[in-house]
């Protein structure tokens, strides 16, 4: 048994790849067209079932598959700083991180608000997503505070107590 090689071969060294070429280009026509029909009966049966789902709720209801529909309840926080002695902390800086959508490959992504806290002791936050937000309170001459929280409320008052740092002699 002999095996061929280049070097030996009695076709040049560009026969099989032309032989590829000639034989590849009929082939994704082929399967373009049948995919393409397909494509064509299950968009139909989808744009049925979505209709028949507005039906079912009685509403026009964003659809889950619908990339335009947001339905992501949003909560306003208002957070209030005091000392161990209920005394109100002003100019503390508040960071608040939470979860956003559309981050790399879709996945969520962490977002950060940078608030300072008025002479009454207290931040309003904007808008965001409900869930679970991570709140982190530091104030000079104050102890660092730092909590994640679950906020399922449209509105809510978050109340965070610091701490004197421990002496240090």
């Amino acid at each position: 048994m002999r095996f061929w090689t280049h070097s030996r071969s009695r076709h040049p060294a560009l026969f099989w790849p032309i032989v590829f070429a000639i034989c590849l280009p009929g082939t994704p026509t082929a399967v373009g067209q049948a995919v393409g029909a397909n494509e064509g009966a299950a968009a139909d049966r989808s744009a049925g079932q979505d209709a028949q789902a507005k039906d079912a709720a009685g509403q026009d209801a964003p659809l889950r598959g619908d990339p335009g529909s947001t339905t992501s309840a949003t909560t306003k926080l208002r957070i209030l700083v005091t000392g161990n002695t209920d005394k109100p902390i002003g100019n503390a800086s508040v960071y608040v991180r939470y979860n956003t959508s559309g981050g790399f490959l879709h996945h969520d992504k962490m977002a950060e608000m940078d608030l300072k806290t008025n002479q009454d002791g207290s931040v309003k936050v904007p808008e965001i997503a409900q869930g679970r937000i991570m709140i982190q309170v530091v104030a000079p001459g104050w102890h660092t505070y730092g909590k994640w929280y679950d906020v399922d409320k449209s509105e809510e008052v978050i109340s965070i107590k610091l701490e004197l740092p421990p002496h240090w002699y």
